[in-house]
C-alpha cells in the first residue's frame, strides 16, 4: 500500500497556517481590489475538492488504499481553499466567500474511468502548480504572494503522489489492466499536454462532469463569476505560451518515465498511443 507512506513523508513537510505564513508582512497598499477578487474566485475554486472527494471515493470503491490517500488530499486541498479565505478574513472582509458560494461548487460528477480520472488529475495538480507560481509572480503583496508559491508546492507533491498510484496501476494490476490503463494515460496526456490548441482552460474544475446539468455543469459554471478563469489566465497573470509550454513539457517528461519512453511532444504521446490501440486489437 502507498498510503501508510504517502502520509509520512506529506506529514513531514506539511505546512501550518498560523506559524508558516508570514502574515505581518502584509501590505496593504499593494493589493488592488482586481487583485483580491481573484483571491475569493480561487478560495471558492479550490473548495470543489469536495465534490471531486466524493466522485473518487465513489468511482474506486475496490481500492481502499486509493480512497484512504483521498483523506490527505482532501484535507490539504480544503486547506488551500482556508488559507485564501483566511487571507480575505483579515485583510479583505468584503470579499470574503459565504457559504452559499462555497456550497454551489458541491454537485454530482458523473461517473467516470478511474484511471482516466486519476490522469485528468495528475495533469491538473501540474497545471495548478505553474498557474499558482504565475499568479505569486503577478502579485504584489507579500503574504499572498508566499501563500501562492506555499500552496503551489502542495500541488506538486499531490502531482507526485498520483504519479506512484499511476506507476501502481501499470505495475500491479495485470498485463491487461496495466493496457487498459496505458491507453488511459496516453488519451488524456494528447489532451491534456496540447492546452495550448484549445481556447477553453484544461483543467478539472473547467471540464463538463454531469451531462443533465449541461451546459452549467463545470465547477467554473457555479461561481459567482463564471467567465473569470480566462480572464484570470490571459489577462491578470498572463499565462502565456511559454507558462503553458512548461506544463506541457512536465507532463511529456513524467510520462515518459512512467512508460519507460521518449515523449519530446504531443505528437509522439499520440503515435505512443494509437501503437497501444493496434496493439489492443491484434490481441483480440
Amino acid at each position: 500500500m502507498l498510503y501508510p507512506e504517502l502520509f509520512k513523508s506529506m506529514e513531514a513537510v506539511r505546512w501550518n497556517m498560523a506559524t508558516d505564513i508570514p502574515w505581518d508582512d502584509f501590505d496593504g497598499s499593494k493589493l488592488s481590489d482586481e487583485q483580491a477578487y481573484t483571491i475569493k474566485m480561487n478560495a471558492i475554486t479550490e473548495w470543489a475538492a469536495l465534490p471531486a472527494t466524493e466522485m473518487f471515493l465513489r468511482d474506486n470503491r475496490d481500492d481502499s488504499d486509493f480512497s484512504a490517500f483521498m483523506s490527505i488530499w482532501f484535507f490539504e486541498e480544503q486547506k488551500h481553499s482556508l488559507v485564501l479565505i483566511e487571507y480575505l478574513r483579515r485583510f479583505r472582509p468584503d470579499l470574503m466567500p459565504t457559504e452559499e458560494e462555497l456550497h454551489k461548487v458541491r454537485f454530482e460528477f458523473d461517473p467516470a474511468p478511474a484511471m482516466e480520472t486519476l490522469m485528468l488529475h495528475f495533469c491538473g495538480e501540474i497545471r495548478l502548480n505553474h498557474w499558482y507560481r504565475c499568479a505569486s509572480d503577478w502579485h504584489t503583496e507579500p503574504v499572498i504572494k508566499a501563500i501562492y508559491q506555499t500552496i503551489a508546492h502542495d500541488e506538486a507533491r499531490h502531482a507526485g503522489a498520483y504519479l506512484r498510484y499511476m506507476k501502481r496501476a501499470l505495475n500491479q494490476k495485470g498485463q491487461e489492466l496495466g493496457d487498459q490503463a496505458r491507453l488511459a494515460f496516453s488519451k488524456i496526456g494528447v489532451l491534456m499536454a496540447s492546452a495550448h490548441r484549445t481556447p477553453q482552460a484544461l483543467h478539472p474544475t473547467n471540464l463538463h462532469v454531469n451531462k443533465a446539468l449541461y451546459p452549467e455543469d463545470t465547477v467554473q459554471s457555479k461561481l459567482p463569476s463564471p467567465g473569470w478563469l480566462e480572464q484570470w489566465l490571459d489577462n491578470q497573470i498572463r499565462f502565456d505560451k511559454d507558462w503553458e509550454g512548461k506544463v506541457s513539457a512536465r507532463i511529456l517528461h513524467n510520462l515518459s518515465l512512467l512508460m519507460n519512453s521518449s515523449f519530446k511532444t504531443v505528437q509522439d504521446l499520440n503515435r505512443y498511443r494509437k501503437e497501444i490501440i493496434r496493439g489492443t486489437a491484434a490481441v483480440a
